[in-house]
């Protein structure tokens, strides 16, 4: 049910079992770590994740699952976990086009997304409350941090999913579009950065993780800037950055 296409230095990833809501069990998820491998062997520039049909991830597919002997944290830890841990250290700027159903395990690997483009139709939150069952794969720290205590415990007491634009403006995701907009303002996002300084780009993406995962405060975080200021000096694109500013041209970027 995993699609991989790659172009132009960008790998397309696509969920596609749209008759199911793309809801991903064990096998889905070891198809799609194996996509992210072959993307980075190819040396992609950028990522695509999309999903196909009318939602984006509907979360685990618990159609066969037994709660009387389901293995939970071999599923989550051994799993899930690892695999969100690995798409967020792929070494590329990655990107996901979100819409209609973004929830549990789906919610997830947005989370694990480095910049998170979102329909207006998407629904976000925490629909556990009618499994007995509570908000997994980051979910959690990703609404107690951005929405606040009571917010977050609200979502998760009543299950009311957030719009789109809701989770936009409450600063969860990056941006919001119409249905039919959002995968092209995706894929042309995806190809500007496969197109720019990735290392760059890298370099600002590993930082934030830093500050993010260690909370570093305000001089911490400018050392770390400044160090890799100083050792972005040495990179290829860094002097054709300079030498097309000086002279006037646009940069040729070579991700290197």
């Amino acid at each position: 049910m995993i699609d991989l296409h790659i172009a132009d230095d960008v790998a397309h990833i696509t969920l596609n079992a749209p008759e199911r809501l793309n809801a991903l069990d064990e096998q889905a998820l070891h198809e799609l770590r194996a996509a992210y491998d072959e993307a980075e062997h190819a040396g992609v520039r950028a990522l695509v994740l999309r999903g196909e049909g009318r939602a984006f991830c509907a979360g685990r597919d618990i159609s066969g699952v037994d709660p009387r002997d389901d293995d939970v944290l071999g599923y989550l830890g051994g799993i899930v976990t690892p695999l969100l841990k690995r798409m967020a250290a792929f070494p590329a700027p990655t990107f996901a086009a979100a819409h209609g159903a973004c929830l549990g395990v789906g919610l997830g690997l947005l989370i694990a997304t480095d910049v998170v483009y979102v329909a207006e139709s998407a629904k976000i939150g925490s629909p556990f409350a009618a499994l007995g069952a509570t908000l997994d794969s980051g979910g959690h720290a990703l609404f107690a941090e951005r929405l606040g205590a009571h917010k977050t415990l609200d979502l998760i007491y009543t299950g009311r999913l957030m719009s789109g634009s809701e989770a936009v403006a409450s600063g969860l995701f990056s941006r919001v579009f119409p249905d039919e907009m959002v995968q092209t303002a995706t894929e042309d996002a995806a190809l500007a950065a496969a197109r720019g300084a990735t290392a760059a780009f890298l370099a600002s993406k590993r930082l934030i993780a830093r500050i993010r995962d260690e909370r570093l405060a305000l001089w911490g975080s400018v050392d770390l800037e400044n160090a890799a200021q100083a050792a972005l000096c040495d990179t290829d694109d860094y002097r054709e950055g300079f030498a097309a500013f000086q002279q006037k041209r646009n940069p040729e970027f070579r991700g290197r």
